[in-house]
C-alpha cells in the first residue's frame, strides 16, 4: 500500500474502531464488549484484562487471575499495575501488584486486600465476577530485581505490602535462589496472612530461603513465628548478617520508615515502598482554604489546604485520573500554571509552573491554576 494510501486509511481505521467500541457499549454488556472487540479488532483489549480466576488467599484478601487483552506490556516482579472497573457511573482505579512470575499465556494474578469503605477492593473481592472485564494500565514502578543478585536480600513486608515481595520471592525461587532470601513478614492477626503454606514449603524445599511470621495482634505459636512490631532486637536475632545484605521493603508508611531508621545505615543498600499516604512534614499553611482555578473547564473551586489536591478535587465532585495514589505511576499528573504547591512526603514548596504535578502527593498553599 503506498503511504498516501496508509495515511487515508489510518483514520478511518480508528473510525471503525470507535464505532465498533461506541455501538458495543450501549447494545453489550461489559463481558460481550470485550469478547467482540478482541476478535473483531485485534489489540483493542490492550488496556483491559478478564477475571478467569479466583481463590482466597487470607481472611480479607482473595487472588485474581487475569488475562489482559493482546498488546499488553506485561510486567516484571515487584511493580505495580492500575486495575479500574465503573462502579455506581464512576470509573475507580487502584494500584495492585501482581504476585505471580510472568506465564507462558500471559496471565497474572494480582492479590487485593478488601479495604474498610474501598468501592474497588469490595468490589474485587466479594462482587466481581468470573468473566468480568477490567481496565488494565501499564507496569510502573523500580523497586524490582536486579538482573544479577549479588548479595543475599532481606524483604521486609507489612499486610498488602507482601504483594510486590511475593511475585521476587517466587522469581529467585524459580531461578533455584540464586542468593540467600530471608522474608520477615508481619500482620496484625495469623489469619491475615497471605501464601503461608507456600512461603513454608519454599522455606523447607530451597536451600537458602527462610520465612519469619511476625504478628502484632495474636501471641506466637509456630516455631517460625514471631511478634511485636518491627524493632531492632528482631532484626539483630532473625538477620544477624544484615551489613551483607540489600533490603527491600513495602507496607504502610510508619513501617517502611520504621524499617529504613533500623537498615539503611547497616545494610549494603535498602530500597522501599509505602503504599499507604505519609504523614505532611511541615507544619504550615495547613488549614483554611484556598480557590483552585480548572483551566479546561473554567470552574473555581475552593479546596482545604491540608489534604492531597487528589482527595480535596475528588470531593469537590471532580475525578481527574488517578492510580497509585502515592506518587509512583503519575496517572494523576496534571500541569500546575501559577501557584504554590508542598509536597506531602517531603514538605518542599514548589512555586513555578510546572508541567506534571502529581496530584495524590502535593496539597495546595496558595491559590492555583491547574490544567483540567
Amino acid at each position: 500500500m503506498s503511504t498516501a494510501l496508509k495515511s487515508l486509511a489510518r483514520p478511518s481505521r480508528r473510525l471503525v474502531r470507535g464505532f465498533v467500541r461506541g455501538l458495543a457499549e450501549v447494545m453489550a454488556p461489559p463481558q460481550a464488549l470485550g469478547f467482540w472487540a478482541e476478535r473483531l479488532l485485534p489489540g483493542a483489549n490492550a488496556g483491559r484484562a478478564k477475571l478467569m480466576e479466583r481463590r482466597r488467599e487470607s481472611v480479607d484478601a482473595v487472588t485474581l487471575v487475569l488475562q489482559p487483552g493482546r498488546g499488553w506490556g506485561g510486567c516484571q516482579p515487584g511493580q505495580h499495575v492500575s486495575i479500574g472497573a465503573e462502579l455506581d457511573g464512576r470509573r475507580v482505579r487502584r494500584s495492585y501488584s501482581p504476585t505471580g512470575i510472568p506465564r507462558a499465556d500471559g496471565r497474572i494474578a494480582i492479590t487485593v486486600k478488601r479495604v474498610a469503605g474501598g468501592k474497588l477492593s469490595g468490589f474485587l473481592c466479594d462482587d466481581a465476577p468470573v468473566g468480568t472485564w477490567l481496565d488494565i494500565g501499564p507496569a510502573f514502578g523500580e523497586m524490582t530485581l536486579p538482573a544479577q543478585p549479588d548479595a543475599p536480600l532481606l524483604f521486609l513486608a507489612a499486610g498488602s505490602g507482601i504483594t510486590p515481595l511475593m511475585a521476587m520471592a517466587r522469581a529467585l525461587a524459580a531461578r533455584g535462589m540464586p542468593v540467600p532470601l530471608t522474608l520477615l513478614y508481619w500482620a496484625r492477626r495469623r489469619d491475615e496472612l497471605c501464601f503461608v503454606d507456600e512461603l513454608r514449603a519454599l522455606a523447607r524445599d530451597v536451600p537458602g530461603f527462610n520465612v519469619r511470621f511476625l504478628l502484632t495482634g495474636d501471641a506466637a505459636s509456630a516455631t517460625d513465628e514471631g511478634e511485636g512490631r518491627i524493632h531492632a532486637a528482631q532484626l539483630v536475632s532473625f538477620v544477624p548478617d544484615l551489613a551483607e545484605r540489600r533490603v527491600m521493603a513495602c507496607g504502610p508508611n510508619e513501617f517502611v520508615e520504621a524499617a529504613r531508621v533500623l537498615t539503611a545505615s547497616q545494610a549494603l543498600a535498602f530500597v522501599s515502598e509505602a503504599f499507604t499516604a505519609p504523614r505532611i512534614t511541615d507544619d504550615i499553611d495547613t488549614t483554611g482554604s484556598v480557590q483552585v482555578t480548572l483551566a479546561r473547564s473554567a470552574r473555581v473551586l475552593t479546596l482545604p489546604r491540608g489534604a492531597s489536591l487528589l482527595e480535596a478535587l475528588e470531593a469537590a465532585g471532580v475525578t481527574p485520573p488517578s492510580g497509585c495514589r502515592m506518587g509512583i505511576c503519575n496517572t494523576c499528573a496534571c500541569g500546575k500554571h501559577a501557584g504554590t504547591t508542598r509536597h506531602l512526603h517531603t514538605g518542599d514548596a514548589e512555586h513555578e509552573p510546572v508541567t506534571a504535578l502529581r496530584l495524590c502527593v502535593n496539597r495546595a498553599s496558595s491559590d492555583l491554576i491547574l490544567e483540567l
